[in-house]
């Protein structure tokens, strides 16, 4: 991923209706829902959200589609996932984070090593 992309989503996440919406989204599954439903679900008027869901979708977070009338919204797991494998992969040394696929699972796990603050006796040590 480039290191644009990753500014750009991160930037539109660290707003917080927008990442209430993605956090929303990413609940529905790749289902996704439609815009209605995200607005009465966060209390958000519809042209609030429409402007949110906009900054997102250019950012390439979320993915729409329209059926019939209504447009439906769900998160665009696979960028995320990039986002995420390039948080890990370029980010982090491999002592504090890796991450590797599953094959029979098809998916992707991330292990995290779990990191604590020296007690006062360690520390001198």
């Amino acid at each position: 991923m480039e290191i644009n992309k990753a500014v750009l989503a991160f930037g539109a996440l660290s707003q917080e209706t927008r990442l209430q919406v993605f956090r929303l989204l990413v609940e529905h599954g790749p289902d996704g829902t439609p815009a209605g439903t995200l607005s009465a679900s966060l209390g958000i008027p519809h042209n609030t959200l429409s402007f949110h869901l906009s900054h997102m979708s250019n950012a390439g977070l979320i993915l729409s589609r329209r059926e019939g009338r209504s447009i439906i919204y769900s998160a665009n797991f696979e960028f995320f996932t990039d986002l995420i494998r390039y948080m890990v992969e370029d980010c982090c040394r491999e002592d504090m984070a890796s991450i590797r696929d599953h094959k029979t699972k098809n998916c992707s796990i991330i292990e995290l090593s779990k990191f604590c603050q020296p007690t006062l006796q360690e520390a001198k040590t």
